[in-house]
Parts: structure tokens; sequence; C-alpha cells
């Protein structure tokens, strides 16, 4: 399998003059999402952790509802990229001929390919749960998610999705190029270690798009914690699907948007 940083030689310009230098870039291969032999979606994505993103793909495009539906998984390089081959239960396999849903995009589009305006805005599951997180914990997760971040420390050039517990640690980290693929490889991760996404919060290191909130959704996790701005579409369906978007986590505080009951900030005027 193609390795996920290639080392790339080229001329820094500076003020001072040019010099040689030979840099350490994140690689990125087409890699398709093939379920029981028909492609589902071809995304560019990091080789690397495909098992978790086929997984999570899966999980967060609501294609199944649990991973005992995907009975194997088998990653196979050709010359021109990966397949990610996955065999579905019966069940699952039939819900998805229904759904007549294919995706191809680069990694910053996550709605390429879809065959109606429908799809777009899907129907979320509403979350709920007693999932409570300290001011501290979420203010912190960005800044505790860094350090956790090999891939980003070679190449400055990935996003990465992280699995933050109630008691404020980062348990689990994926990167990506793609901040979708990022969450995608989490959810799966997350998926076949067996923990539970509602006892926690996925930290992003990107801005929040509606995608984003769709795949938590699915993936039931209620609570989303980003370094950056969410879209005004995401943050309605944050809250019509009961998810808590905690945004700009950095420098020691967050802005709060829906269901704030979640985070004990100990502020009066939040409720």
């Amino acid at each position: 399998m193609k390795r996920p940083v290639a080392s790339c030689p080229g001329v820094s310009v500076q003020q001072g003059g040019q010099r040689a230098v030979l840099r350490a870039l994140p690689e990125e291969v087409p890699v398709a999402l093939v379920f029981n032999g028909e492609t589902q979606a071809v995304m560019m994505a990091s080789p690397c952790d495909l098992e978790d993103f086929a997984a999570g793909f899966a999980l967060g495009e609501g294609i199944v509802q649990r991973i005992d539906q995907i009975e194997a998984i088998e990653v196979v390089t050709h010359d021109h990229g990966i397949e990610a081959q996955m065999e579905l239960t019966p069940d699952a396999a039939k819900a998805l001929h229904l759904r007549r849903r294919a995706m191809t995009g680069p990694v910053g589009c996550g709605l390429c390919g879809i065959d109606s305006l429908d799809q777009a805005i899907r129907p979320l599951p509403h979350l709920s749960g007693e999932l409570r997180l300290t001011h501290e914990a979420v203010a912190g997760a960005t800044e505790a998610l860094r350090a956790h971040q090999p891939l980003h420390d070679q190449t400055h050039g990935t996003h990465a999705a992280g699995f933050l517990t109630a008691d404020g640690t980062i348990a689990l980290v994926r990167e990506d190029v793609g901040r979708h693929n990022a969450l995608d490889k989490l959810i799966g991760a997350l998926a076949r270690t067996g923990i539970d996404p509602a006892s926690g919060a996925m930290v992003l290191t990107s801005r929040v798009s509606v995608e984003l909130i769709q795949k938590a959704a699915f993936a039931g996790c209620p609570v989303l914690i980003a370094v950056s701005a969410p879209t005004a579409l995401a943050l309605r369906q944050a809250d019509q699907a009961g998810i808590t978007l905690a945004a700009f986590a950095r420098g020691g505080g967050f802005d709060l948007y829906s269901h704030p009951h979640r985070i004990q900030t100990g502020a009066t005027d939040v409720a």
C-alpha cells in the first residue's frame, strides 16, 4: 500500500534568497468504496486506516446501521488507486440498492454525485442521552487533539478527527487530507474498537458543514467540537438532530450554538 507521506524536492524562496528543500507532503490517492461488488463512491483520501475509512463511511452515510452489517472488509491496491471492498449482509445490501445513491468527489466535496436535491438534506435521527462535558474539557479539546496528529506534524497538510471522552481525554484520533474522510475514519475506528460514540464528543480541525453534522448524527455522537466556524445550515441541522455544537474552540474558549445542556459552563446566561 502507498505510504501516506512522500518526500518531495522543491525550492524555498525567501527574502534572503532561495535554497533547495526536501518537504514531507501528504499523499492522496483515489479510494473506491465498493459494496457487494458495486462501487458506491470514489474519494480522494490519505492511504492509511482504510478499513476504518470504509466502515466509517458506511456508518456515517447511513448505508449500514450497525457495524455487524458489514461482514468483511478487504483493501485491495491497484496501479491507479485502492479499493476498499465490503460485503454487506443481505438486508443492508437490499437497503443500499433501494437508496440509489452514488458519490464521486474530491476531498473538499461531501455531497458530490447525489441524484436528487432531497438527498442533500436528509432526515436525521434525534440524539439524546446523559453525556455531560465540562467547560474545561471542551475549551481544551482542539489543543489536546493537536498532540495526536503525527501526519500533520510531518506535512502540515492534513485534518484530524478525535474522540473526546467524558473525562476530557482524547481517546482515539484519525487523520486524512480530507476533513470528511478523517471523520469517517474516526467513526469506523470507534465502531471497530467497540467504543460507543454516544459516550463522548467528536473534535474536528475544520469548519463544520452540513455533511459532518449528518455523519455525526448517523453515528450517534451527541457533541461536535470544532476549531472553526459552522455553516448556518449545519447549525440548523445540529439543532434538529439534538446535537450540541461548539465551534471556534481555541484559545481556552468556544462558541456554543445548540443544545448547550451537555456542557457545564457555570454561566447563568447559557441554559
